[in-house]
């Protein structure tokens, strides 16, 4: 005769192997998303010189997408020479010699982890990551009976988790 499982032993046995499963990627996330934090300094960032060819005589906000630089500002021109901050566009021949910095190619394929979109093949990735997060969310909730302390304890918890997360949301 088998035992019939209930509600409660089947949360706990899928949140168990699903967390154990998901332990990997979390670390993953975990990593690129602190790196992602300092994605505004040159924190692990690598310096690379380019040397690009695009359209001569284009404008400053051409120039800025041509060459996918963000916040795009031409300094000074002196004759056909544009100068930006870290580089110079020819405007007769269309040559741009300017730096960059980026994270190497590895920690860049992390990062991207977060910057998925949905034409991407990560994307398949990111809903299954964030569904499973969610299932956690509430299958913590069958951890413990509902009438122990812990389990009222945890709710406290989870209350204040919400409230730090609004709250430091709308300041």
């Amino acid at each position: 005769m088998s035992k019939k499982q209930t509600l409660s032993t089947t949360m706990r046995i899928v949140h168990r192997y699903l967390g154990f499963f998901l332990a990997g990627i979390m670390a993953v996330y975990a990593l690129s998303g602190i790196i992602l934090i300092f994605r505004d300094s040159g924190f692990l960032k690598e310096e690379k010189q380019v040397v690009k060819k695009v359209k001569p005589n284009a404008s400053g906000e051409d120039l800025g997408r041509m060459l996918e630089i963000r916040g795009f500002k031409a300094d000074r021109e002196e004759g056909d020479v544009v100068y930006f901050k870290d580089g110079t566009y020819n405007k007769k021949t269309g040559v741009a010699d300017y730096k960059t910095k980026e994270l190497p190619a590895a920690i860049e394929k992390m990062t991207q982890l977060h910057k998925a979109r949905s034409g991407d093949p990560l994307f398949f990735l990111n809903v299954f990551f964030g569904l499973s997060l969610l299932f956690f969310v509430i299958s913590s909730f069958w951890m413990f009976m509902p009438k122990t302390s812990i389990f009222k304890k945890g709710l406290y918890f989870t209350a204040a988790g919400v409230v730090l997360t609004l709250i430091l949301l709308l300041v």
